[in-house]
């Protein structure tokens, strides 16, 4: 009898035969940074995706604002489960075309780790307050956690990830995000596998923006009527589910337009695929456009919706108010530790060599959960407030 045990080149022989020509193979990797032994049973994406699970960044997602911060409700989105979503919407993307759904899964993983606390503003500020040091920006903070403020080896700073890894931390490109230029072959295209984690990021983050929105009261089912990707799925859902519970029917609406999106992407990338004649990762690099991607009338309808939600969720003055709240521990924090470092944890510079006073308070904060922030700030300038150590 053969064996059970299925080793890493085991592994790496099913994803050559049966994947796609153009996609990423753990065998083709680059490798890492620093030489490593291969593991016997897991490939270097399942490595690279084992490592970020178990890295403080990760950890620290769970109390890190998507748009609701974390006191105001156990029900709302945080980073990390928005996370978890982004990851099961684009291994199933992955998977049915054929790519390396684990190579999708660690960069999914890995997306968000460097979103400081506070959402969006909270890396508006950090890039304000950096504007003559080198700014900020989350998907290069990322890439500098994982190559050097994580610290868990003996004999080097950082995961260690796989080179595809790294590169699609900072090739991770959405409406948010756009990386500058940067040492990871910034003239070539992102692989398909990065590209699509771009869209699950997006579908989520859309999808369940309007379901937290919805619960929030800050708008109502009735609001969303004139939205045309709402309104249609609104319909769908109506016709195959015409007893459904006026309670649920706001999040089965939502799970309606996922499944169009994801279905949408993969039609649309498919055909992508075809037109531009895409063979190999070879193709891929030299393709200058998007390759998976939404078709044109979803597009349009997303980005209506993207309007919506900025004028209707994100620039509410419920979140407003929180908003403003979080800019204000930031840019006060950023200042005390800037004209006094002994108060914050000075270790943090001892550890990386960091030389730039400004850069380690930089890093500091942007690894501060809210939670972790509104106490900080508390203790630090509550004159009632007894400071622990």
């Amino acid at each position: 009898m053969s064996s059970l045990i299925l080793s890493r080149q085991g592994y790496e022989e099913r994803e050559n035969r049966f994947l796609a020509p153009c996609a990423m193979k753990s065998s083709l990797t680059k490798g890492r940074k620093y030489p490593e032994q291969e593991h016997p049973l897991r490939s270097a994406y399942q490595r690279d995706r084992d490592r970020i699970v178990h890295s403080r960044a990760f950890r620290r997602l769970e109390y890190k604002t998507q748009v609701f911060v974390n006191h105001e409700g156990d029900h709302y989105r945080t980073r990390l489960t928005h996370t978890l979503e982004v990851v099961m919407i684009s291994r199933t993307m992955a998977r049915t075309l054929q790519l390396n759904e684990d190579l999708v899964e660690a960069l999914a993983l890995v997306h968000d780790v460097g979103h400081p606390a506070f959402g969006h503003s909270g890396e508006q500020i950090l890039d304000k307050l950096m504007k003559d040091h080198g700014g900020f920006e989350h998907n290069h903070q990322g890439l500098r956690i994982v190559e050097k403020l994580e610290k868990k080896y003996p004999d080097f700073n950082g995961l260690n990830l796989s080179w595809e890894l790294r590169e699609g931390i900072l090739k991770h490109n959405t409406t948010y995000d756009k990386p500058a230029n940067h040492e990871y072959d910034p003239h070539l295209s992102p692989l398909l596998e990065v590209q699509l984690v771009n869209l699950g990021d997006e579908i989520a983050y859309n999808s369940h923006d309007l379901d937290d929105g919805l619960y929030s009261g800050l708008f109502t089912r009735k609001d969303l009527s004139n939205v045309e990707i709402w309104s249609e799925a609104e319909e769908r859902v109506k016709r195959k589910k015409p007893n459904i519970e006026d309670k649920i029917l706001g999040s089965y609406i939502v799970r309606e337009i996922i499944d169009s999106q994801v279905n949408d992407v993969l039609r649309q990338t498919e055909k992508n695929l075809q037109e531009h004649n895409i063979n190999s990762i070879e193709d891929v690099r030299n393709t200058k456009i998007p390759l998976v991607c939404f078709s044109p009338d979803v597009a349009r309808k997303n980005r209506d919706l993207k309007k919506y939600l900025h004028k209707n969720l994100y620039t509410h003055l419920q979140v407003e108010i929180m908003n403003q709240k979080g800019l204000r521990i930031i840019n006060e924090l950023f200042d005390l530790f800037i004209s006094n470092p002994r108060l914050m944890d000075t270790s943090l510079m001892e550890r990386t060599g960091e030389t730039s006073l400004h850069r380690a308070v930089c890093d500091y904060l942007a690894g501060m959960t809210d939670r972790y922030a509104f106490n900080e700030y508390r203790k630090l300038f509550s004159l009632s407030e007894k400071y622990t150590f």
